[in-house]
C-alpha cells in the first residue's frame, strides 16, 4: 500500500511587527517552489501583504481564508495560483480583522485552521503560514496547525523581550493544543552589519539558542524592501541582489535541516 505524503506545515510568527516576517514567509516559499517543491502560502494576516507580495491583488472576494474559517468553504476552492510556478496562495482579506471576535463563541476555535489545511495537506510539500503580528486567535490557530515555527527577528534592543513572550505562547500551545509543535529555528532578518548593537544582540541570541538559530542572516536590502510593492518575490524582482542570494542560501539551509529531521 502506498504511503500518503503530507506537507510539512510551517508557521512564521512574531507578535512584533516590522521584523521581516512576511518578507521571509513569501520569499522562502518562492525559493522552495523554485526548487520544484509544491508550496501553499497561507496569508493569515488581515493586512494581506503576503498575498499582494506574490501578485494576488483584489482577488475574488469569495476566495479568501476568511470564508474557509467562517463559511466552511472548501479549502481547494479558495486557493489561487501565483505567477511563481509551484506556488499557490490562500489569500487574506480585510474580513480577517473581525474573525477573532467571530471565533470566540465557536467550538474548537483554536483548531479551525488545522481543519482547513487538512483538506489539502496531501497536495503540497510545504504549507507556509504567515501569522499576524499578534498573539491572538489567528496566531494560535497557526501554531496549532503547524508542525514547527520559524521566528524571524530583527537584532534590536527590545527583540529578546518580545521573544520570551512568543516562546511562552508556543509552549502553552504545545502543552494544550499541539504536542508535536517545535521551533524550527530563529532567523535574524533586516541585519545591518555596520551596526554595533546588531552584533551584540545577534551574539546574545546565538549564545542563548545555539543551533536553533539559522546560520543564514537576511540583510537589510533596498531591493528586498521594494519587491512586495511590485507584487513580486525577490527572485522575480532582482535575483542577483544580496537579499535574493540570502534567501536562496536560507532555502538550502532549511532543506538540509528538513532532510535531517525526516
Amino acid at each position: 500500500m502506498a504511503v500518503l505524503k503530507y506537507a510539512k506545515i510551517l508557521a512564521f510568527a512574531n507578535q512584533k511587527g516590522g521584523v521581516g516576517k512576511t518578507t521571509t514567509a513569501l520569499n522562502l516559499s518562492a525559493v522552495l517552489a523554485g526548487k520544484g517543491k509544491k508550496v501553499l502560502l497561507v496569508d493569515s494576516d488581515p493586512q494581506g501583504n503576503a498575498s499582494s507580495g506574490v501578485g494576488v491583488f483584489n482577488s475574488d472576494p469569495e476566495k479568501h481564508l476568511y470564508h474557509c474559517y467562517m463559511n466552511n468553504t472548501d479549502t481547494s476552492q479558495c486557493i489561487q495560483p501565483t505567477n511563481v510556478k509551484n506556488l499557490s496562495v490562500l489569500a487574506a482579506s480585510i474580513d480577517l480583522v473581525g474573525v477573532e471576535v467571530e471565533l470566540i463563541s465557536l467550538k474548537n476555535r483554536e483548531k479551525r485552521l488545522k481543519s482547513i489545511l487538512r483538506q489539502v495537506r496531501d497536495k503540497y510539500d510545504f504549507i507556509i503560514i504567515d501569522c499576524p503580528p499578534s498573539l491572538g486567535l489567528l496566531t494560535i490557530n497557526g501554531l496549532t496547525a503547524a508542525d514547527s515555527v520559524i521566528i524571524p527577528m530583527q537584532c534590536e534592543y527590545f527583540a529578546l523581550e518580545g521573544l520570551a513572550q512568543l516562546i511562552a505562547t508556543i509552549r502553552k500551545v504545545k502543552k494544550s493544543l499541539n504536542r508535536g509543535l517545535y521551533i524550527e529555528g530563529l532567523l535574524m532578518s533586516m541585519y545591518d552589519r555596520r551596526n554595533r548593537l546588531t552584533h551584540q544582540v545577534a551574539e546574545e541570541i546565538q549564545n542563548h539558542f545555539g543551533d536553533q538559530v539559522f546560520k543564514t542572516v537576511i540583510p537589510r536590502n533596498v531591493r528586498l524592501s521594494e519587491s512586495p510593492s511590485h507584487g513580486k518575490t525577490i527572485l522575480e524582482y532582482d535575483k542577483n541582489c544580496p537579499g535574493a542570494k540570502a534567501f536562496i542560501k536560507l532555502g538550502n539551509e532549511f532543506l538540509k535541516r528538513h532532510r535531517k529531521g525526516q
